[in-house]
């Protein structure tokens, strides 16, 4: 019997690749919905949620899910951080798939950025580079936050180590900075680099997405995963058994 899958955010780029994903994987959308629809009416029919739309409709989002005790994917980023942080402590109350990201590719590329990070260490310059479409309105994108995190966990450093772009009389490049760099234009699906410079050599991962159907698969393919689950908080790592 095919999943009943509540879709948040249906009428976005991602939404409406979801659903011909979930089609093609024999699954069922039982509701489409997106900002101004009730997602209360809807919740008790379906066996999980997929939410891919607004950061601000998340919260009750997962408020409905808990009362109703609905495992949840969410794809939707630009939360700040004290906001998910608190809505993480919901999210942990059912089973939650919470990625930046569902591409195979880049799940790797978080399991290969945490090797390197962890071998090359401060002697290598770190930066993230990612772009995005011109219609994309957050930034850095969820992928880039994720690459991000993982390097500020691998070398120990805090958030006041980022530098988002540099402008002006910046000085000479600390050793505990880490860049980040958002560009924005055309209809660029996703990429994403971490570079590490060093004097003498410099060693890049790159991830290039030309097709919003990879997200869209590891979506479902998450929403398959997560029904049957233990409550807390997932990520892809998990699906994928990369950890």
């Amino acid at each position: 019997m095919s999943l009943k899958i509540l879709l948040n955010g249906s009428k976005g780029r991602m939404g409406q690749a979801i659903a011909a994903a979930a089609h093609d994987m024999q699954e069922t959308i039982a509701a489409a919905i997106d900002a101004g629809d009730d997602a209360a009416a809807h919740i008790g029919a379906c066996d999980v949620i997929i939410d891919f739309s607004s950061h601000h409709a998340t919260g009750r989002l997962l408020e409905l899910a808990v009362a109703q005790r609905k495992p949840i994917v969410i794809g939707t980023t630009g939360h700040a951080a004290d906001e998910k942080k608190r809505l993480l402590g919901l999210a942990a109350q059912v089973p939650c798939v919470w990625a930046g990201n569902f591409s195979v590719g880049v799940n790797l590329l978080f399991a290969l950025t945490r090797r390197a990070t962890a071998v090359l260490g401060a002697d290598y310059d770190t930066e993230v580079i990612e772009m995005h479409h011109r219609f994309k309105k957050d930034a850095p994108s969820g992928t880039a936050a994720r690459l991000l995190e993982i390097i500020l966990e691998e070398r120990k450093l805090t958030a006041e180590a980022l530098k988002h772009g540099r402008s002006g009389i910046t000085g000479e490049r600390q050793p505990t900075e880490v860049g980040v760099h958002a560009l924005r234009g055309g209809d660029v699906v996703g990429d994403h680099t971490v570079l590490y410079a060093a004097l003498g050599e410099r060693v890049e991962l790159t991830h290039r997405a030309s097709d919003r159907g990879i997200f869209a698969r590891g979506a479902v393919r998450a929403a398959q995963w997560v029904v049957g689950q233990k409550p807390g908080v997932y990520d892809m790592q998990d699906v994928l058994g990369l950890k």
